[in-house]
């Protein structure tokens, strides 16, 4: 059986895999970014450029113990500042013909789990726990 660290590793790797490739994604396919922002929001492309640094200094930061729980809160803001661009793609499926719409509602739900998950893998084990672990 898989214990609350294996668990918690398991999130990490989600986590850093998500916000790696993700990051990587908004220099690889930076036009997809951009075409999903809300009009209302200005440089699309140096937004996307700089949400991608973002996603992955994130993602190497939750890998190193000492700043886990700071790049973790970070990528929780980072992912509700990228909110409006999924709120955006949701309203107006028209604009998006090849994501089918059920999707678009999908990823509205991935996202909450997704703050979920990287709020959770980047606490430190309560030490309660820590000593049931052991135990």
């Amino acid at each position: 059986m898989f214990s609350w660290f294996r668990w918690q590793y398991l999130g990490l790797v989600v986590v850093f895999a998500w916000f790696m490739f993700g990051g990587i994604g908004h220099f690889t396919n930076a036009d997809f970014f951009v075409a999903i922002m809300p009009p209302w929001i200005g440089w699309h492309l140096e937004l996307v450029y700089i949400s991608g640094v973002f996603e992955i200094l994130g993602a190497v930061g939750i890998l190193l113990p000492r700043w886990r729980q700071l790049a973790g809160n970070c990528l929780i803001v980072l992912v509700l500042a990228v909110t409006p661009a999924n709120v955006h793609m949701w309203l107006h499926p028209e604009l998006f013909p090849d994501v089918p719409e059920i999707m678009l509602s999908v990823r509205l739900v991935v996202q909450v789990v997704l703050l979920w998950i990287i709020w959770w893998s980047t606490r430190a084990p309560s030490k309660q726990l820590e000593t049931t672990a052991s135990d």
